[in-house]
């Protein structure tokens, strides 16, 4: 609802899903069951003095504070199209990777924050923090800033602004929540560049994927929304700003699609998208095409349409990438070829068409 990835709820997002319920229903349960809430608390001095490894696991899972459940669930919620972008496993793994950095990260802070200021840090908010902050990586760097409107008459308000007030209202929400975003931050931006060959080293196995494909998904699987849901008369507010957010999404395809092709026929040799050339190829696949002996040999003629990319070298790591997505090679590599090896560019014109 905040990012410019349309308003489809949880469709294609069983994993987000299934973190929203779980987590959530176990806050809940432990604010009714507070004997039980010393299991969960994360102490840093428990595991390094006591040995109480598994506090890493309940500590770093189910927040106890509602207020930072209730804010890491909106993140996870808006955080949700990189699930559908990259795939559900490499959604995962990227969750995984982050969350066992992010758990190094806390003691090595932790212990140069007692070297620099000789305090002790004891505790520190419980909760799937780390790996929420690491998600700010890849959104700054893949999802577009685009302008919605603007306060005060020159303060602009993008479609990013409320994910990042949000992510403000969850660091301060505690003495010692910056230690977890800056642990997260650090941690989403070592996997995220693939250092030290970290996505190779932490990931979800395919065999883990396969049983959570056969067992979980259809737990947390949403149904396809409608394409056109009419509006009642007592619609809320939320449901008019979100078809407005669809319209708005769809004026924006529209207008890259036109400033594009406006583009390439103003600059013939400048190598920018031949999407008038991946429109008709994606569009009519699977249509009766004459075979290729029926065609007569052409004469050759002088073209005045931009050269064709069709030559241009494809790197293997983004076919794949397209691939795991769901989409068959021929599209991956027609998509890329027209874009230039914009994976960004290549992935959203795939999921619209």
């Amino acid at each position: 609802m905040f990012t410019s990835t349309g308003s489809r709820g949880l469709y294609k997002a069983p994993l987000s899903k299934g973190l929203l319920l779980v987590l959530n229903g176990l806050t809940v349960m432990l604010t009714l069951l507070p004997q039980y809430q010393e299991l969960f608390v994360y102490n840093l001095q428990a595991v390094t003095q006591q040995h109480q490894v598994w506090r890493l696991l309940c500590g770093r899972l189910v927040c106890l504070d509602v207020k930072d459940s209730f804010c890491s669930s909106l993140l996870i919620y808006n955080f949700r199209v990189f699930e559908r972008r990259f795939g559900t496993r490499k959604f995962a793994s990227f969750l995984l990777g982050t969350w066992c950095l992010s758990a190094l990260m806390d003691f090595l802070l932790a212990q140069a924050f007692q070297f620099l200021f000789d305090y002790e840090v004891e505790e520190l908010p419980a909760g799937l923090l780390a790996p929420v902050f690491s998600l700010f990586v890849p959104f700054y760097r893949l999802i577009p800033r685009m302008p919605v409107t603007q306060v005060l008459g020159h303060i602009d308000i993008t479609n990013k602004s409320l994910v990042y007030i949000v992510g403000l209202q969850l660091l301060t929400s505690g003495p010692f929540m910056w230690l977890l975003a800056l642990s997260g931050l650090i941690s989403g931006g070592l996997y995220h560049s693939n250092v030290l060959w970290l996505q190779k080293l932490l990931f979800v196995p395919a065999w883990v994927s396969c049983i959570g494909r056969y067992i979980l998904e259809p737990l947390f699987s949403s149904s396809q929304p409608s394409s056109e849901t009419p509006l009642g008369m007592g619609a809320t507010l939320d449901i008019q700003r979100q078809q407005r957010m669809d319209i708005l999404d769809q004026q924006l395809l529209l207008a890259q699609y036109n400033e594009s092709t406006r583009n390439t026929r103003q600059q013939p040799q400048s190598g920018l998208l031949q999407w008038t050339r991946l429109f008709p190829s994606l569009r009519q696949r699977g249509q009766n095409r004459p075979p290729m002996q029926a065609r007569p040999q052409a004469q050759p003629q002088p073209s005045t349409q931009p050269p064709l990319l069709d030559n241009s070298p494809v790197a293997e790591e983004q076919v794949a990438l397209l691939v795991e997505m769901g989409f068959s090679r021929t599209d991956a590599l027609e998509a890329l070829r027209a874009s230039n090896n914009d994976i960004n560019m290549a992935t959203n014109f795939l999921l619209q068409h």
